[in-house]
């Protein structure tokens, strides 16, 4: 689980090329365009303009280099041509990229139009919980503090975080140990040592957490229709704190 400083260095490359397609995705108006379109744009920015290879296309027989997961959808949903997104949607848009060896992994939702008020409020408390996980990593730390951060800010707002999926240790394969639970206790479960890199990805509920995956066995759904919205960052524990790999440069975090 521990990378090398050299291997922490060819990560954050991976994680500053990804960090530029969500400033490219940034610079676009989503209104109207189908997740396939999005999908096959990013595709044609990570090859053509970052030369990297996209690292969820073909990973686990999956056709697309990003989940597109929009309103009720949790994770993992499929671009689709017939998938155009409207006013007032929120979509979240989950991107890997591969470089020097090395896989980056990160995630954005995205408010659509003229969101109402909330979408929004969901929205801007998903990126907070995330920030507050980030928050808590730092050597001697422990992954409970991480999802305890992210569990309680959650519960501030009246949101349930789902527990069917986590975070996930990132390097040379896209999934590797441990696994970051977006909840948990204080001072409980494997104590973070610098050199460590992971995803941290929290993805809170307007209703219940319960989820159920739809027919296609890729796109899960909220179980009671309610909004779903995810954030995700890779982070490397650093020696005086945390290194948010993906972050774009107008964001960095204060340890």
């Amino acid at each position: 689980m521990i990378k090398s400083p050299a291997e922490v260095e060819l990560m954050a490359e991976a994680g500053r090329r990804l960090a530029a397609v969500f400033a490219h995705l940034d610079g676009l108006d989503l209104l109207g365009m189908s997740t396939l379109a999005i999908n096959d744009r990013v595709e044609t920015f990570i090859v053509d303009e970052l030369k990297s290879r996209p690292a969820s296309k073909g990973q686990y027989g999956y056709g697309f280099v990003l989940n597109s997961s929009r309103n009720q959808v949790v994770c993992h949903g499929v671009p689709s041509a017939d998938e155009v997104l409207a006013d007032g949607d929120i979509v979240n848009l989950d991107i890997t990229l591969e470089t020097g060896g090395f896989i980056a992994d990160s995630s954005k939702t995205y408010l659509i139009g003229s969101a109402a008020a909330p979408a929004r409020r969901l929205v801007r408390a998903t990126e907070e919980a995330l920030w507050k996980g980030i928050r808590t990593v730092r050597p001697g730390a422990t992954l409970g503090d991480i999802g305890h951060a992210i569990e309680r800010h959650a519960k501030r707002y009246g949101y349930s975080v789902v527990r069917d999926f986590c975070g996930h240790g990132i390097g040379r394969e896209m999934h590797e140990e441990p696994q970051v639970l977006h909840y948990g206790k204080p001072g409980t479960g494997l104590t973070l040592r610098e050199g460590m890199v992971f995803t941290i990805e929290p993805m809170l509920n307007q209703g219940r957490r319960a989820v159920r995956t739809e027919d296609d066995g890729w796109t899960v759904v909220t179980a009671d229709g309610s909004l779903s919205a995810q954030f995700e960052h890779t982070v490397a524990v650093a020696r005086d704190g945390v290194r948010v790999l993906t972050e774009a440069p107008a964001h960095k975090v204060a340890n």
